[in-house]
Protein backbone atom coordinates (compact mmCIF):
# COMPACT_ATOMS: atom_id res chain seq x y z
CA UNK A 1 0.00 0.00 0.00
CA UNK A 2 1.25 3.43 -0.84
CA UNK A 3 1.81 6.53 1.35
CA UNK A 4 -0.84 8.41 -0.95
CA UNK A 5 -3.29 5.54 -0.75
CA UNK A 6 -3.25 4.98 3.52
CA UNK A 7 -3.69 8.51 3.20
CA UNK A 8 -6.96 8.52 2.19
CA UNK A 9 -8.23 6.02 4.65
CA UNK A 10 -10.09 6.66 7.92
CA UNK A 11 -7.68 6.91 10.55
CA UNK A 12 -8.09 4.32 12.82
CA UNK A 13 -8.15 5.86 17.10
CA UNK A 14 -5.39 4.14 17.70
CA UNK A 15 -3.10 5.80 15.22
CA UNK A 16 -4.18 9.40 16.85
CA UNK A 17 -4.10 8.29 20.42
CA UNK A 18 -2.28 11.07 22.26
CA UNK A 19 0.67 9.62 23.98
CA UNK A 20 0.77 12.74 26.59
CA UNK A 21 -2.89 12.58 27.53
CA UNK A 22 -2.18 8.60 27.93
CA UNK A 23 0.29 9.75 30.78
CA UNK A 24 -1.97 12.20 32.49
CA UNK A 25 -4.22 8.94 33.13
CA UNK A 26 -4.41 7.37 36.81
CA UNK A 27 -3.19 4.06 35.49
CA UNK A 28 0.65 3.75 34.92
CA UNK A 29 1.48 3.96 31.02
CA UNK A 30 3.90 0.99 29.59
CA UNK A 31 5.27 0.92 26.27
CA UNK A 32 7.98 -1.07 24.10
CA UNK A 33 11.02 0.43 22.52
CA UNK A 34 12.57 -2.03 18.95
CA UNK A 35 15.29 -1.05 16.83
CA UNK A 36 14.86 -1.07 12.73
CA UNK A 37 15.87 -5.03 11.86
CA UNK A 38 19.55 -5.07 9.67
CA UNK A 39 17.75 -7.72 6.73
CA UNK A 40 14.78 -9.64 6.08
CA UNK A 41 15.02 -12.65 8.19
CA UNK A 42 15.79 -9.99 11.09
CA UNK A 43 12.44 -7.69 10.29
CA UNK A 44 10.68 -11.53 10.48
CA UNK A 45 12.09 -11.78 13.94
CA UNK A 46 10.69 -8.54 14.74
CA UNK A 47 7.38 -9.25 13.58
CA UNK A 48 7.26 -11.66 16.01
CA UNK A 49 8.00 -10.07 18.95
CA UNK A 50 5.80 -7.05 17.78
CA UNK A 51 2.86 -9.45 17.52
CA UNK A 52 3.22 -11.11 21.08
CA UNK A 53 3.23 -7.57 22.65
CA UNK A 54 0.66 -6.21 20.55
CA UNK A 55 -1.69 -9.10 23.27
CA UNK A 56 -1.18 -6.66 25.98
CA UNK A 57 -2.05 -3.86 24.58
CA UNK A 58 0.68 -1.00 25.56
CA UNK A 59 0.08 2.76 25.42
CA UNK A 60 2.15 3.32 22.58
CA UNK A 61 5.25 1.29 20.83
CA UNK A 62 8.76 3.23 19.13
CA UNK A 63 11.25 2.34 16.43
CA UNK A 64 14.43 3.54 16.95
CA UNK A 65 17.37 5.05 14.40
CA UNK A 66 20.55 3.18 14.42
CA UNK A 67 23.69 4.82 15.19
CA UNK A 68 24.07 7.97 13.09
CA UNK A 69 20.73 7.80 11.78
CA UNK A 70 22.11 5.38 9.88
CA UNK A 71 18.72 3.44 9.53
CA UNK A 72 16.17 5.82 9.02
CA UNK A 73 14.50 4.37 5.81
CA UNK A 74 13.69 1.25 7.87
CA UNK A 75 12.92 2.68 10.36
CA UNK A 76 10.31 4.98 9.28
CA UNK A 77 8.98 1.92 7.08
CA UNK A 78 8.79 -0.11 10.41
CA UNK A 79 6.79 2.46 11.80
CA UNK A 80 4.76 3.14 9.06
CA UNK A 81 3.85 -0.19 8.96
CA UNK A 82 2.91 -0.38 12.87
CA UNK A 83 0.52 2.23 12.07
CA UNK A 84 -1.10 0.92 9.16
CA UNK A 85 -1.17 -2.89 10.21
CA UNK A 86 -1.36 -3.34 14.18
CA UNK A 87 -3.86 -1.93 17.12
CA UNK A 88 -0.36 -0.29 17.81
CA UNK A 89 0.11 3.32 18.71
CA UNK A 90 3.34 3.94 16.95
CA UNK A 91 5.62 6.57 18.50
CA UNK A 92 8.31 7.74 15.56
CA UNK A 93 11.71 8.39 16.20
CA UNK A 94 13.31 11.49 14.45
CA UNK A 95 17.34 12.52 14.72
CA UNK A 96 18.67 15.49 13.28
CA UNK A 97 21.62 13.53 12.67
CA UNK A 98 22.71 13.67 8.84
CA UNK A 99 19.75 15.45 7.68
CA UNK A 100 18.82 18.67 6.44
CA UNK A 101 15.99 20.74 7.59
CA UNK A 102 14.29 19.90 4.03
CA UNK A 103 14.73 16.48 4.79
CA UNK A 104 13.62 16.54 8.11
CA UNK A 105 10.03 18.27 7.02
CA UNK A 106 10.07 15.34 4.42
CA UNK A 107 10.45 12.85 6.99
CA UNK A 108 7.46 14.12 9.03
CA UNK A 109 5.62 14.84 6.33
CA UNK A 110 6.22 10.61 5.60
CA UNK A 111 4.39 10.21 9.17
CA UNK A 112 1.70 12.79 9.06
CA UNK A 113 0.42 10.67 5.60
CA UNK A 114 0.89 7.04 7.44
CA UNK A 115 -1.52 8.56 10.52
CA UNK A 116 1.60 9.05 12.85
CA UNK A 117 0.91 11.92 15.39
CA UNK A 118 3.66 11.12 18.35
CA UNK A 119 7.09 11.54 17.60
CA UNK A 120 10.34 11.52 19.89
CA UNK A 121 12.62 14.33 18.55
CA UNK A 122 16.28 13.47 19.26
CA UNK A 123 19.81 15.25 18.64
CA UNK A 124 20.75 11.51 17.94
CA UNK A 125 24.69 9.86 18.27
CA UNK A 126 27.04 11.41 15.96
CA UNK A 127 27.40 9.77 12.72
CA UNK A 128 29.86 6.78 13.60
CA UNK A 129 28.52 6.41 16.65
CA UNK A 130 28.97 7.01 20.33
CA UNK A 131 32.31 8.79 21.46
CA UNK A 132 32.93 10.36 18.09
CA UNK A 133 32.65 14.58 17.77
CA UNK A 134 29.32 15.52 16.85
CA UNK A 135 28.98 17.79 13.44
CA UNK A 136 25.80 18.94 12.39
CA UNK A 137 24.66 18.84 8.70
CA UNK A 138 25.48 21.96 6.90
CA UNK A 139 21.69 22.21 6.40
CA UNK A 140 20.20 20.78 9.57
CA UNK A 141 19.87 21.24 13.25
CA UNK A 142 22.15 21.19 16.08
CA UNK A 143 20.24 20.33 19.24
CA UNK A 144 16.93 18.70 20.02
CA UNK A 145 14.91 21.53 21.19
CA UNK A 146 15.45 23.20 17.83
CA UNK A 147 13.88 19.67 16.16
CA UNK A 148 11.06 20.37 18.91
CA UNK A 149 10.29 23.58 17.86
CA UNK A 150 10.58 22.36 14.35
CA UNK A 151 7.52 19.61 14.64
CA UNK A 152 5.51 21.94 16.33
CA UNK A 153 5.58 23.69 13.24
CA UNK A 154 4.58 21.07 11.06
CA UNK A 155 1.42 20.16 12.31
CA UNK A 156 -0.65 18.69 15.05
CA UNK A 157 2.03 16.48 16.87
CA UNK A 158 2.74 15.41 20.14
CA UNK A 159 6.69 15.71 20.69
CA UNK A 160 8.53 13.82 23.54
CA UNK A 161 12.30 14.15 23.91
CA UNK A 162 14.97 11.96 25.43
CA UNK A 163 15.93 11.97 29.14
CA UNK A 164 19.47 11.05 30.60
CA UNK A 165 19.36 10.16 34.52
CA UNK A 166 23.53 8.85 34.10
CA UNK A 167 24.60 12.13 32.78
CA UNK A 168 24.99 12.78 28.91
CA UNK A 169 28.23 11.21 27.65
CA UNK A 170 29.00 14.94 26.35
CA UNK A 171 27.32 16.69 29.30
CA UNK A 172 29.90 18.30 32.06
CA UNK A 173 27.11 17.75 34.92
CA UNK A 174 24.04 16.62 35.85
CA UNK A 175 22.68 20.24 36.62
CA UNK A 176 23.35 20.49 32.50
CA UNK A 177 21.44 17.86 31.34
CA UNK A 178 18.43 18.67 33.60
CA UNK A 179 18.85 22.18 32.23
CA UNK A 180 18.71 20.75 28.41
CA UNK A 181 15.47 18.96 29.18
CA UNK A 182 14.30 22.15 30.76
CA UNK A 183 14.82 24.06 27.16
CA UNK A 184 13.47 21.19 25.27
CA UNK A 185 10.18 21.86 27.17
CA UNK A 186 10.38 25.21 26.48
CA UNK A 187 10.36 24.58 23.20
CA UNK A 188 7.43 22.43 23.30
CA UNK A 189 8.24 18.72 24.42
CA UNK A 190 5.63 17.20 26.59
CA UNK A 191 7.00 14.58 27.88
CA UNK A 192 10.17 12.84 28.15
CA UNK A 193 11.56 9.19 27.98
CA UNK A 194 14.82 8.10 29.58
CA UNK A 195 18.05 6.31 28.43
CA UNK A 196 18.40 2.94 29.95
CA UNK A 197 19.72 2.99 33.67
CA UNK A 198 19.67 0.93 36.75
CA UNK A 199 18.98 2.97 40.11
CA UNK A 200 16.34 4.13 41.56
CA UNK A 201 18.73 7.44 42.82
CA UNK A 202 19.25 8.23 39.54
CA UNK A 203 15.85 8.51 38.12
CA UNK A 204 14.43 10.33 40.77
CA UNK A 205 17.97 13.07 40.88
CA UNK A 206 16.71 13.42 37.22
CA UNK A 207 13.11 14.28 37.78
CA UNK A 208 14.14 16.20 41.20
CA UNK A 209 16.27 18.81 39.58
CA UNK A 210 13.68 19.35 36.67
CA UNK A 211 10.98 19.81 39.24
CA UNK A 212 13.40 22.54 40.81
CA UNK A 213 13.46 24.33 37.76
CA UNK A 214 9.62 25.29 37.36
CA UNK A 215 8.76 21.97 35.08
CA UNK A 216 6.39 19.44 35.86
CA UNK A 217 7.50 17.41 32.83
CA UNK A 218 6.62 13.63 32.83
CA UNK A 219 9.57 11.25 32.60
CA UNK A 220 9.24 7.76 31.63
CA UNK A 221 11.63 5.44 32.72
CA UNK A 222 13.58 3.31 30.10
CA UNK A 223 14.30 0.06 31.39
CA UNK A 224 16.23 -2.54 29.64
CA UNK A 225 16.25 -6.59 31.32
CA UNK A 226 19.84 -7.78 30.59
CA UNK A 227 19.31 -10.86 28.32
CA UNK A 228 23.28 -12.09 28.40
CA UNK A 229 26.26 -10.95 30.33
CA UNK A 230 27.54 -9.55 26.65
CA UNK A 231 25.13 -6.62 27.05
CA UNK A 232 26.28 -5.26 29.96
CA UNK A 233 29.98 -4.05 27.86
CA UNK A 234 27.80 -2.69 24.90
CA UNK A 235 25.63 -0.72 27.40
CA UNK A 236 28.13 0.98 29.22
CA UNK A 237 29.63 1.44 25.78
CA UNK A 238 25.94 3.33 24.76
CA UNK A 239 25.33 4.78 27.94
CA UNK A 240 28.58 6.55 28.40
CA UNK A 241 28.24 5.38 32.08
CA UNK A 242 29.39 1.84 33.94
CA UNK A 243 26.77 -0.59 34.78
CA UNK A 244 27.16 -0.33 38.65
CA UNK A 245 28.73 -2.89 40.93
CA UNK A 246 25.48 -4.22 42.18
CA UNK A 247 23.94 -5.13 39.24
CA UNK A 248 26.89 -6.04 37.43
CA UNK A 249 27.56 -8.90 40.11
CA UNK A 250 24.69 -10.52 40.48
CA UNK A 251 24.56 -11.15 36.58
CA UNK A 252 28.20 -12.22 36.99
CA UNK A 253 27.27 -14.37 39.36
CA UNK A 254 25.26 -16.39 36.66
CA UNK A 255 27.56 -15.99 33.80
CA UNK A 256 27.85 -19.40 33.05
CA UNK A 257 23.92 -20.16 33.24
CA UNK A 258 22.57 -18.52 30.26
CA UNK A 259 18.60 -19.01 31.30
CA UNK A 260 19.91 -17.99 35.08
CA UNK A 261 21.45 -14.64 33.36
CA UNK A 262 17.75 -14.56 32.13
CA UNK A 263 16.05 -14.80 35.05
CA UNK A 264 18.25 -12.93 36.94
CA UNK A 265 17.61 -9.86 34.48
CA UNK A 266 13.58 -10.23 34.67
CA UNK A 267 14.49 -9.51 38.17
CA UNK A 268 16.93 -6.84 38.39
CA UNK A 269 14.28 -4.77 36.00
CA UNK A 270 11.01 -6.01 37.85
CA UNK A 271 12.58 -4.71 41.07
CA UNK A 272 13.73 -1.44 39.81
CA UNK A 273 10.11 -1.24 38.36
CA UNK A 274 8.46 -1.59 40.74
CA UNK A 275 10.28 1.08 43.02
CA UNK A 276 10.13 3.81 40.39
CA UNK A 277 6.24 3.47 39.86
CA UNK A 278 6.15 3.27 43.78
CA UNK A 279 7.77 6.58 43.06
CA UNK A 280 5.36 8.03 40.83
CA UNK A 281 6.99 7.20 37.78
CA UNK A 282 4.38 7.74 35.15
CA UNK A 283 5.01 4.76 33.42
CA UNK A 284 7.55 2.27 32.18
CA UNK A 285 9.59 2.19 28.71
CA UNK A 286 10.65 -1.56 28.18
CA UNK A 287 13.96 -1.47 25.70
CA UNK A 288 12.82 -4.88 24.57
CA UNK A 289 16.23 -5.60 22.48
CA UNK A 290 13.49 -6.74 19.57
CA UNK A 291 12.66 -9.93 21.94
CA UNK A 292 9.53 -10.15 23.87
CA UNK A 293 10.26 -13.04 26.62
CA UNK A 294 12.11 -11.04 28.78
CA UNK A 295 9.91 -8.06 28.68
CA UNK A 296 6.52 -10.04 29.03
CA UNK A 297 8.10 -11.77 32.06
CA UNK A 298 8.58 -8.06 33.78
CA UNK A 299 5.32 -6.81 32.43
CA UNK A 300 3.75 -9.94 34.12
CA UNK A 301 5.53 -9.78 37.03
CA UNK A 302 3.95 -6.16 37.50
CA UNK A 303 0.89 -7.18 37.41
CA UNK A 304 0.30 -4.17 34.53
CA UNK A 305 -3.35 -3.66 32.79
CA UNK A 306 -4.09 -3.22 29.26
CA UNK A 307 -4.38 0.38 27.73
CA UNK A 308 -8.17 1.66 27.26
Amino acid sequence: MSLGTSARLPRPAHMTRSIPQALAQDLPSFSFEFFPPKDDAAEAHLWEAIRRLEKTRPTFVSVTYGAGGSTRDRSVRVTERIARETTLTPLAHLTCVGHSVSELRSVVGAFSAAGIRNILALRGDPLGGPGQEWVRHREGLDHADELVALVRTLGAFTVGVAAFPDQHPESPSLDADAEVLVRKADAGAEYAITQFFFTKEAYLGLRDRVAARGRDLPIIPGLMPVTNVKQLARMTQLSGQPVPDAVASRLEAVADDPAAVREVGVEITTELAQELLAEGAPGIHFITMNRSPATLRVWDNLGMTAAQ
